[in-house]
């Protein structure tokens, strides 16, 4: 096969073939702190945090405390990851240890905020689980009462991290592909395994729960853009078995730029995710049967290119999110994941929700709060 024959497979035919060529280097791999390693404490040890725990022991992270209600859950979590952390039940009792300097918070959207009040106070950097509030006015105020505290507020939008999406995104920060005209994402995959689960009780699963990471990953593709208006729909599968509607589509209009994500959650055969992203001066793509498996396809004047991308969303992705904050820390400037810059992710997620139960399209922004 020929190079250009070979460029043709990652292309939409002729016209767009081209000669294959090295990929740009870009920094794409998660950045460890240079000398800051603080003691850190996980409140909920949920299933997921399995993954925060197995990143964090990976990265030689100090997990000395593990917080949960539920006393067997934080004794596993210490049995399998760090045999020499201390376990609470209370997260109050966590936040009076004074070695503590960042506490890692995955307990469910609700009961989070009050607990990330508290935390600040007691002047914790604080890694929060997504989605980061229900409410934007309050993010605000929280977001705020940091800055006054001087702690750092980091979001756990670990997608960021995914090797695809973070190649992806360093390609549109270097300025490779042009302004962005064009973001489309699709993704069908089997999500019933909440079956039986308190998730099955959310009835927008899908674009709250899950869909945040994909609003969030179209607010940073899009770098700042202005956004006019969102328009969303929710529906059931045929024959589907969970309780929240399963399918959901999203337009989104800008100023200069469109985008759209598709969710097709009760695929049972053939899962597939890709991801556009169009420019002026280039084209991305990325393809796969599912998250952790994707490969990205550059289109520029120059040639096709693809890289050989290492590492995977789980649980790279979870590493990448603390270990920005840690950064974030050490260099005394704000997460790229910071709560304030995950405003405008969860703008676009509450007005997708409203938008799907209005039948309207919504400006992100006017909608201030999502309840359950």
């Amino acid at each position: 096969m020929s190079k250009k024959d070979d460029a043709k497979t990652y292309g939409l035919g002729e016209r767009s073939a081209t000669e294959m060529i090295a990929a740009p280097q870009l920094p794409y791999l998660v950045q460890d702190p240079k000398e800051y390693n603080p003691n850190i404490a996980l409140v909920g040890c949920g299933g997921i945090t399995t993954h925060h725990l197995s990143a964090y022991k990976k990265a030689g992270y100090r997990v000395v405390a593990l917080c949960d209600t539920n006393l067997e859950a934080a004794n596993n979590a210490r049995r399998n990851y760090f045999p020499e952390a201390k376990v609470y039940s209370d997260y109050k009792e966590v936040l009076k240890r004074d070695d503590i300097e960042v506490v890692d918070f995955a307990t469910h959207p609700k009961i989070r905020y009050p607990m990330m009040v508290e935390a600040v106070e007691a002047k914790k950097h604080i890694l929060s689980q997504k989605p980061f509030v229900m409410d934007l006015d309050a993010g605000e105020r929280l977001v705020e009462a940091s800055v006054k505290a001087n702690v750092k507020i980091a979001v756990n939008q670990n997608g960021r991290w995914a090797p695809h999406f973070s190649y992806m995104r360093q390609v549109i920060a270097a300025g490779l592909i042009g302004e962005v005209a064009a973001v489309h994402m699709h993704i069908s995959w089997n999500h019933n395994w909440v079956a039986g689960t308190p998730f099955e009780d959310i009835h927008n699963l899908i674009l709250f729960d899950f869909g945040i990471h994909w609003f969030d990953m179209m607010t940073t593709f899009m770098r700042a853009k202005e956004v006019k208006n969102v328009y969303a729909v929710t529906e059931y599968f045929p024959e589907q078995t969970v309780k929240p509607p399963m399918l959901a589509q999203v337009a989104l209009s800008y100023k200069h730029a469109v985008g759209s994500i598709s969710f097709n959650a009760d695929t049972l055969f053939g899962e597939e995710d890709w991801t556009v992203i169009i420019g002026r001066k280039g084209t991305l793509r990325s393809f796969g049967p599912d998250l952790n498996e994707q490969k990205v396809v550059l289109h520029t004047n120059e040639g096709v290119a693809s890289p050989d991308l290492e590492g995977t969303w789980f649980p790279d992705g979870f590493h990448g999110a603390m270990a920005e904050l840690l950064c974030a820390i050490e260099e005394q400037r704000e997460p790229e994941n910071s709560g304030r810059n995950n405003l405008d992710s969860l703008a676009l997620c509450f007005a997708a929700i409203e938008s799907a139960k209005s039948g309207k399209a919504i400006k992100p922004g006017t909608v201030r709060n999502y309840n359950m």
